[in-house]
């Protein structure tokens, strides 16, 4: 039998390498990550004051007037109104407001960042070759690996949350936005070709407008990806649900535990149904 010892003994050095990065970005820029913590920090920091400022029902009352304007369904208002209802019932309203605002702030720098990059890798197919095996590593990696890098860059509370679950959503609204625009038919691009658009105005008149039922599955997916990442955040200090569902989880308490994670599910599911796409006139909903 081959006896592979001697590749075991010869261990490369790989995460020696990764430790000696870090702390070289440690030592040498400590201010520029100081910078992006304070920024991104006090954004969050108020959004979330903003969110609490107005009062539970004043604000329950607009997200349900969103869901009439996005949606044009009564039903899904009587949902909204109800599910929030609970939530302030149980007690979670202020952590809910503060993971809906590490949510939005998430999912805002992954569209930012993300759909720019999916229009560039649907154009530039050696550009989406290359990115595959990085949004493969960002998607299967653990949390946890990532978690302790963010850490130790940006310190302990709600930022290194944030940094882990950009990390962790980008790939959906990359890989989405990419499948969207490389799938427009070729008629269409010619079409416009042939009434003298640019590039720029094929992009925004022809391939977005068929791409976005596809790019807001990559919104929706990008946001259920975040609030999966809402009790990893809690483990470094970022407020929010995920706090009560970890105290619970240390102290084996069943019933907060179940709470919050029913806040969790509630704020997952109205956002999910805000986002959706509401199908044209005459159009069949999907099942």
């Amino acid at each position: 039998m081959l006896d592979l010892a001697w590749v075991a003994d010869n261990k490369l050095p790989l995460g020696e390498h990764i430790a000696i990065f870090v702390e070289s970005l440690t030592a040498n820029a400590a201010g520029f990550f100081d910078l992006i913590s304070v920024g991104l920090g006090a954004s969050i920091t108020s959004l979330t004051n903003g969110l609490l400022w107005v009062p539970p029902l004043v604000l329950i009352a607009l997200i349900a007037g969103l869901a009439y304007f996005l949606q044009r369904s009564v039903k899904l208002v009587a949902f909204v109104v109800l599910a929030l209802l609970l939530v302030v019932n149980l007690g979670y309203w202020q952590a809910s407001m503060e993971t809906l605002s590490l949510v939005i702030c998430a999912t805002l720098v992954c569209l930012l960042v993300g759909i720019p990059i999916g229009i560039a890798a649907a154009h530039r197919p050696w550009l989406e070759a290359a990115l595959r095996p990085l949004l493969d590593l960002m998607q299967t990696i653990p949390t946890f690996v990532y978690l302790i890098p963010t850490l130790i860059l940006f310190g302990l509370g709600v930022v290194p949350g944030l940094i882990s679950t950009v990390i962790f959503a980008l790939p959906a609204p990359i890989r989405l936005t990419t499948l969207g625009i490389a799938s427009v038919p070729k008629t269409l691009i010619e079409a416009g070709e042939s009434f003298g658009a640019t590039r720029t105005q094929l992009l925004w008149k022809v391939e977005l407008p068929y791409a976005l039922p596809t790019i807001m599955a990559g919104v929706t997916q990008c946001i259920m990806l975040s609030l999966s990442m809402v009790v990893i955040a809690a483990l470094v200090g970022a407020d929010g649900l995920g706090k009560p569902v970890v105290r619970a989880l240390n102290t084996v308490n069943i019933a907060d535990g179940f709470e919050a994670g029913l806040a969790i599910v509630i704020v997952a599911i109205v956002l999910d149904r805000l986002c959706k796409q509401r199908p044209a006139p005459g159009q069949t909903p999907p099942k």
